[in-house]
């Protein structure tokens, strides 16, 4: 028994990562970028330019556009020129919709399929954001947030799920950065982070796929907030 705990926490915790490639480089630099404003919505991306800029061939650089594409970061006009995507409100409300349906389905998946090393492992990042939020860097502050979320999504055990909210999420990267540098409403959001642990902690699966829920709404009431300006 103590052996497979064991390899449970090993698995959660110190898995060996696979070694990037260059497009997957290139992609997370210009996502960093374009989270944190450096690459506004709408901006036109040329190729040559960017390709030259990152110290990449084209071919590796198309791969890494293509990746944002897929993700809803990078949008192509008529004439196949990239730009920086800028999605209406209309088009984050679906979107946000349909990852709060997901995350409060992940959510009450885990209270009944996830490991006592899993549920550890949510209670450990929840705690993490909250003793961090005043030390962080925006981005650092961000995908630990984002970590939190892919653990319980990971704590369902399942796959068609967790692909599912992959590809949803990756679409909405950008506004849940924005919505998570809303200081003035982050204490909200690590309480109903506290109130999420806490229910799945407890197992509880009506309770967590509420909170789950409802924390999505929070998201879609910061970015309406952000785009009213």
């Amino acid at each position: 028994m103590m052996a497979i705990n064991w390899l449970d926490t090993l698995k959660n915790e110190g898995a060996v990562k696979p070694r990037q490639t260059l497009s997957e480089e290139a992609a997370e630099t210009l996502r960093e970028f374009i989270l944190l404003g450096k690459l506004e919505p709408g901006t036109a991306v040329p190729e040559r330019d960017l390709a030259e800029a990152l110290g990449i061939s084209r071919t590796p650089l198309r791969e890494a556009l293509r990746l944002l594409e897929n993700e809803g970061l990078v949008e192509y006009s008529a004439t196949r020129r990239p730009h920086i995507a800028d999605p209406s409100l209309e088009e984050l409300s679906q979107n946000i919709a349909v990852l709060g349906t997901l995350e409060g389905l992940a959510g009450e998946l885990a209270c009944v399929a996830a490991t006592d090393a899993e549920i550890s492992k949510i209670q450990r990042l929840g705690t993490q954001l909250e003793s961090r939020e005043n030390i962080l860097d925006p981005l650092a502050f961000f995908k630990l947030d984002m970590a939190f979320h892919a653990a319980i999504v990971e704590a369902s055990r399942n796959e068609p799920l967790i692909e599912t909210h992959r590809q949803y999420n990756a679409r909405l990267w950008r506004a849940r950065f924005l919505s998570s540098q809303q200081v003035d409403r982050r204490d909200n959001t690590l309480k109903q982070h506290a109130q999420i642990t806490t229910a799945i902690i407890d197992r509880d699966v009506v309770s967590t796929g509420l909170a789950m829920r409802k924390h999505l709404q929070s998201t879609y009431t910061n970015i309406a907030s952000i785009k009213a300006l």
